[in-house]
């Protein structure tokens, strides 16, 4: 099936490469598009090769297509909103995944994490810069 793709258009594809910003999928038509990592899951992706890898079969969801013949898809837009469920070609990353949304956070607790790791950050800078300036006031 040799037919050209269409923006909004969602179709299946073969991941061919993975980046550590997205990864390459191969179209019906033998072009190649760019699931960019934000696309991957609704999740924070840290790692693709945590979902797939190469030479899986995904759904794909084209979102543009420019002039210079770059294709952007997103894997998160192609599935259904119920389909919180893994696919099941990812072995045992898909006990990872169930695990992760397991863990839900509330805002609040994610937000006191965030103020105390920004907290040690900004101290470790302060000693950083004041060791190299002599002390304080220097």
């Amino acid at each position: 099936m040799a037919s050209e793709v269409e923006v909004g258009q969602i179709v299946e594809g073969t991941i061919s490469g993975i980046t550590h910003f997205g990864a390459f999928v191969v179209l019906p038509n033998g072009r190649t598009g760019l699931v960019h990592i934000s696309e991957v899951a609704d999740a924070y992706v840290k790692d693709i090769k945590d979902y797939y890898k190469e030479n899986d079969k995904v759904q794909v969801k084209v979102l543009s297509m420019d002039a210079n013949g770059k294709i952007a898809l997103s894997i998160r837009q192609a599935q259904p909103k119920s389909a919180a469920a893994p696919r099941e070609n990812s072995g045992p990353r898909k006990e990872y995944r169930h695990e992760r949304r397991a863990q839900q956070v509330s805002f609040e607790d994610k937000m006191q994490r965030f103020m105390r790791d920004s907290e040690d950050r900004l101290q470790d800078l302060r000693r950083n810069t004041d060791s190299k300036r002599g002390g304080r006031g220097a």
